[in-house]
């Protein structure tokens, strides 16, 4: 059954793409921006990957052991839209997650990414939305995960973290600001920059003031992406004084 569902993933991904200009596929490369020269991207819409993958699990309706095999092969294909259906497939299954799952992706998943897409539609459409109902599994895999050598895992603990805060409408500022310092120390990587600067954006949603504080008395340590993205939802006046060092 393996081989079955992910050859007729794959044809279908495939009769599902695009003609793509030579100029299209330019500008879609760098958006997507992948960390390998062999990456591969069809361009196939995100919501027509998810309707074929569900079309797909319902007519075959997998054990869970067996979703987690096909996940597994998917996800090491380096096409962005098989890595895609990947995570869509395995979504079917989320009865089944428990405290294992946060390490089942991080090895089987997170460790084959390599474009920032498939890192945050993930963490955003999948694990974050488990994570966010078990605060203690989240708050184990945050702490592990930030500290991992791969950057994408890195990124990815930060992306957990801004789903959980974005479903839960709160954040704790301290552990919040703890983890943004332990990151800054740790990697200068644009995409771990850009994610910080996501997670103090998303922040300033819930509670302004304490961000703008914080960037005003921080933002000598912080690079100007940093600042860029953290600070895009606060008004004119407040995006002058923090980005003016």
């Amino acid at each position: 059954m393996i081989e079955k569902v992910i050859k007729e993933i794959k044809v279908g991904l495939l009769s599902l793409a695009p003609e793509l200009t030579d100029e299209k596929k330019s500008r879609m490369y760098k958006i997507i921006n992948p960390d390998i020269f062999d990456y591969k991207i069809l361009g196939v819409k995100t919501a027509d990957n998810e309707k074929l993958v569900r079309e797909i699990q319902k007519r075959y309706n997998p054990s869970y052991k067996t979703a987690q095999e096909i996940f597994r092969t998917l996800s090491k294909l380096n096409t962005e839209e098989y890595k895609f259906a990947a995570f869509f497939f395995l979504n079917h299954y989320k009865k089944f997650f428990n405290e294992s799952i946060p390490e089942f992706f991080r090895t089987e998943y997170f460790s084959h990414c390599h474009t920032w897409s498939t890192c945050d539609s993930c963490c955003i459409r999948v694990l974050g939305p488990f994570l966010a109902k078990n605060p203690q599994i989240a708050r184990n895999t945050i702490e592990s995960w930030s500290k991992d050598q791969i950057n994408w895992i890195k990124r990815a603990s930060l992306v957990l973290h801004l789903k959980i805060i974005m479903i839960n409408h709160t954040f704790d500022e301290t552990y919040v600001f703890k983890k943004v310092e332990e990151m800054l120390s740790s990697s200068s990587d644009p995409y771990i920059e850009k994610a910080i600067g996501w997670l103090l954006k998303t922040c300033s949603k819930y509670d302004p003031n304490v961000i703008i504080q914080y960037l005003r008395e921080n933002k000598q340590k912080f690079s100007r992406l940093i600042l860029r993205y953290a600070s895009e939802k606060l008004t004119s006046e407040e995006k002058e004084i923090v980005m003016n060092k």
